[in-house]
């Protein structure tokens, strides 16, 4: 079995659209090896796959690769290691990311830029439970435990996300839904893509010429998730 590090947090109709949804993701990264799998969602929301086969072992690794991997709950993390948390709450201290066991980055950790975490949050776009990397400073209880910090890659695609032309990220829908909601409100043409961020978080990159804020108030009728703009 292997926790990927992002979340099914819908219910109804909704969820079992977004576990179909990933069950087709998981055949695309490993239908072609030797391997059964089986998609689940644990108590915290999180997505699990159950893999068997003679190459399960293989097929986890893809999967932890693709999607990074809850490891917390299989003996911890480790200090100075890379994991990936999603983002579940931030208040005017710093973030709180949720890697099996909830771990704080402080503000002055978060690495990109002036401004209080809920202005970061604000500027880069980000909506909650989005997946991001981090560096495991260490048990809290320890006393020469460095803080928590965003990895350097994480804070290298934030940046990227505003030298772009603009995106609007969404949570609670998947990127077909995403997509199709773009279409219903007529706004196919004013974007390049939808990037996949989770399984329920996504990216709409913006065309140029098109005003982000614009798109988010022309589709926000049509889709009931949290958006925020990249400008």
């Amino acid at each position: 079995m292997v926790v990927l590090a992002t979340k099914c947090y819908v219910e109804g109709d909704a969820r079992d659209r977004a576990l179909d949804g990933m069950n087709s993701l998981v055949a695309n990264d490993v239908g072609d090896l030797d391997v059964d799998w089986q998609v689940g969602v644990r108590d915290d929301d999180f997505v699990q796959v159950d893999v068997t086969g003679e190459d399960a072992t293989v097929a986890r690794n893809v999967l932890a690769e693709t999607w990074g991997e809850v490891v917390a709950h299989d003996g911890g993390l480790e200090a100075g290691e890379e994991y990936v948390g999603t983002l579940e709450s931030w208040d005017d201290v710093g973030f709180t990311l949720d890697a099996g066991v909830d771990v704080f980055v402080p503000a002055d950790e978060l690495g990109l830029g002036v401004g209080s975490p809920e202005q970061v949050v604000e500027r880069f776009g980000l909506v909650q439970h989005l997946p991001l990397r981090f560096v495991y400073g260490g048990d809290a209880g320890d006393e020469d435990a460095e803080p928590s910090r965003l990895a350097d890659a994480e804070r290298d695609r934030l940046y990227d996300w505003q030298r772009g032309d603009g995106r609007v990220n969404v949570n609670s829908a998947t990127r077909g839904e995403t997509r199709a909601t773009v279409n219903r409100a007529g706004h196919a043409q004013d974007i390049v893509t939808v990037e996949r961020l989770g399984l329920l978080e996504q990216s709409i990159v913006c065309a140029e010429g098109t005003d982000p804020p614009g798109l988010l108030a022309a589709i926000g009728s049509y889709l009931p998730a949290e958006m925020r703009c990249v400008v």
